[in-house]
C-alpha cells in the first residue's frame, strides 16, 4: 500500500537495530511516556516474538528519494472479538514533521477498516504532544477524552488523550479500494478467450 510519498511494507527482522535506534532517540521515549532506554540484544530478543504475534505490524516507507527508505514502523493491536485495535505509530527521528506520520497512519487506518473489516481502531497519546495529536485529527482519528494524570511528559505528570477512527467515518481517497476498484475494471485477458 502507497501514497506518492509513503509506503507501507512487511515488518523485517533484517531491520531490527533500525528499529532499535529509533526506540532509543529520547524525542519516542518522551512521547511514549518510557523512560527506560533497552539494549540491541533485549530488542532482537522481542523481535522474534513480535514476528510470531497476532499483531499488525507494518515498516513506513518514504518514498520521496530515489528509493524507498525504512521512516518508521505502524502497528495495530486487535481485539478479534470487538473487531477493535489500538493504534501505535514510530517514526525515526530524520523523517518527522513532514507528513509521514499522517500518512502513515491514513494507509493503517484504510488497511484496518477494508482489509482486516476492523469497526473501530483507537490509540492514547500524551496530552502536550500537539504535534501528534494534529497528525492523528488529520488522519481520521477525533479525541475522545483525557485519562487524567496517566502519563508523564518531560519528567511531569500528564494527561493522555484516547483518540479514535470509526470504519462508518473514514472517508476519503483509499488506497486499497480505488486498487480493488482498478483490478475489477481491468479485464483478465484469460477470460476473453
Amino acid at each position: 500500500m502507497r501514497t506518492e510519498t509513503c509506503g507501507l511494507g512487511p515488518y523485517r527482522a533484517d531491520l531490527v537495530e533500525t528499529y532499535w535506534r529509533w526506540e532509543q532517540d529520547p524525542a519516542l521515549l518522551v512521547g511514549y511516556g518510557r523512560q527506560a532506554p533497552e539494549s540491541l540484544e533485549a530488542r532482537t530478543e522481542g523481535m522474534a516474538h513480535q514476528l510470531r504475534g497476532e499483531n499488525i505490524r507494518f515498516t513506513i516507507y518514504d518514498l520521496s528519494g530515489d528509493e524507498p527508505a525504512p521512516a518508521g514502523v505502524a502497528t495495530l493491536l486487535p481485539d478479534h472479538s470487538v473487531r477493535t485495535a489500538e493504534f501505535v505509530i514510530m517514526l525515526g527521528p530524520e523523517v518527522r514533521g513532514r507528513g509521514l506520520g499522517t500518512a502513515a497512519t491514513r494507509l493503517t487506518l484504510d488497511y484496518a477498516f477494508h482489509v482486516t473489516a476492523l469497526r473501530m481502531v483507537w490509540l492514547k497519546v500524551l496530552a502536550p504532544n500537539a504535534g501528534a495529536i494534529r497528525a492523528y485529527e488529520k488522519a481520521g482519528f477525533q479525541q475522545v477524552g483525557p485519562i487524567r494524570q496517566a502519563g508523564y511528559w518531560l519528567g511531569r505528570v500528564c494527561d493522555e488523550i484516547v483518540m479514535d477512527a470509526l470504519a462508518t467515518e473514514f472517508t476519503g481517497p483509499s488506497a486499497i479500494t480505488s486498487t480493488v476498484a482498478t483490478q475489477e475494471a481491468t479485464p483478465d485477458p484469460a477470460r476473453l478467450s
